[in-house]
C-alpha cells in the first residue's frame, strides 16, 4: 500500500462539508439553500471526513448540543468507493466524540437493522410530506402583521431569545447559536405566531435544490400550526413545491398537510441510544431537519 491508499479519518473543514452536500443531494436529500453554513459552527469537532489519501470518500457528523443530547447524521460515502467499510471507518472513529450523551437519528428503513446493532432503538417515523400547496381563500382585507396572515409576524432581532426558549420547549437541548443562525440565514424566511404579545409557535422555509422546505414548524395548536404553515407558503410562486418531515405520531399535522395538497413520499425511523429526551411533541408539527434534529 502506498501513501495514496492510507485511509485518513479527521475533522472536516467548511469547506469539505459542501463536498458532503454534493453527495447529499446525489442521495436526493434536497439539501436546503445555506444549510452547511448553519450546520458546520454548531459544532465544528463534530463533523468528520473519511480520506482515501488526499480524496474525500465517506463522512458523518455527530453534532453535540450539550452535555446529554447529540444527533448523528450525514451517514455519506461517495457512490464510487461504497462496499470497501470506508463508511463504517469513518463511523467508528466519529462516534467517541458523543461520549456518554443520548444520541438521536433519523435512519433510512433499510438500515435500521445495521443502527440496531450499535445500540439504537427505534421510536416512531418521521414522515416526509411534500406537495404544492393549497392556499386557503381568506376574506378581502384579512392581512395580519405585516399583510401576512392575521396573527403571523416576520421574525425580527427582537424575538430571537424568546424564540430560543420555545425551540427548547420542542428540541432536547439548547440550541440558542443554532436557532439564530437558522432564522437569519440568506434567503429565509421566518415567521412567529404571536397571542398576547407571546410566541405560539414559529417556524421557517428555505429554498433547496428542488422547491422549499419548510423546518422547524413549531406551536401550541394545530390552528396555531395552520397559520403558520399558511404564512410560510403565502409568498410562494404558483406551483412552487415545498417539502418537510413530521414525527409520525403527530396525526394532527398529518391532517394539516393533507389538507393543504401535500401527500407523505417516504418515512425514516427515528432511534436513540440512551433515554428518549422529553420534549413537548405536540408542538412538533415539522422537524428542523433530518441531519441535525
Amino acid at each position: 500500500m502506498n501513501s495514496h491508499d492510507l485511509f485518513t479519518v479527521s475533522t472536516a473543514t467548511l469547506d469539505d462539508w459542501y463536498q458532503v452536500a454534493e453527495w447529499a443531494d446525489q442521495e436526493g436529500w434536497n439539501v436546503g439553500d445555506g444549510d452547511v453554513a448553519c450546520f458546520h459552527p454548531t459544532d465544528p469537532a463534530g463533523f468528520f471526513i473519511g480520506r482515501l489519501g488526499a480524496r474525500p470518500v465517506a463522512a458523518v457528523s455527530i453534532v453535540n448540543y450539550d452535555d446529554r443530547y447529540a444527533v448523528l447524521g450525514h451517514y455519506l460515502t461517495d457512490p464510487e468507493f461504497r462496499g470497501r467499510g470506508y463508511g463504517l471507518a469513518t463511523w467508528k472513529a466519529a462516534f467517541p466524540h458523543s461520549g456518554n450523551r443520548t444520541v438521536g437519528l433519523d435512519a433510512m428503513p433499510a438500515q435500521q437493522a445495521n443502527y440496531e446493532t450499535s445500540g439504537f432503538k427505534a421510536v416512531h417515523n418521521t414522515v416526509h410530506f411534500a406537495g404544492i400547496p393549497e392556499r386557503p381563500a381568506r376574506p378581502a382585507g384579512l392581512g395580519g402583521l405585516g399583510g401576512l396572515v392575521e396573527g403571523v409576524a416576520p421574525v425580527t432581532p427582537e424575538h430571537t431569545e424568546a424564540l430560543a426558549a420555545y425551540d427548547r420547549r420542542c428540541f432536547p437541548a439548547d440550541r440558542s447559536g443554532f436557532v439564530a443562525r437558522w432564522l437569519t440565514a440568506p434567503g429565509r424566511t421566518a415567521r412567529v405566531r404571536l397571542r398576547d404579545g407571546a410566541v405560539a409557535g414559529y417556524g421557517v422555509i428555505r429554498p433547496a435544490g428542488r422547491g422549499h422546505r419548510i423546518g422547524p414548524l413549531f406551536a401550541d395548536t394545530p390552528e396555531d400550526a395552520a397559520a403558520l404553515f399558511d404564512g410560510l407558503v403565502e409568498r410562494l410562486g404558483p406551483g412552487e413545491e415545498v417539502s418537510l418531515d413530521i414525527p409520525g405520531t403527530h396525526a394532527a399535522s398529518e391532517d394539516l398537510l393533507t389538507s393543504r395538497g401535500l401527500a407523505a413520499q417516504f418515512h425514516t425511523v427515528r432511534m436513540y441510544t440512551g433515554p428518549v429526551p422529553e420534549t413537548a411533541e405536540e408542538r412538533v408539527f415539522a422537524i428542523t431537519t433530518l441531519e441535525l434534529g
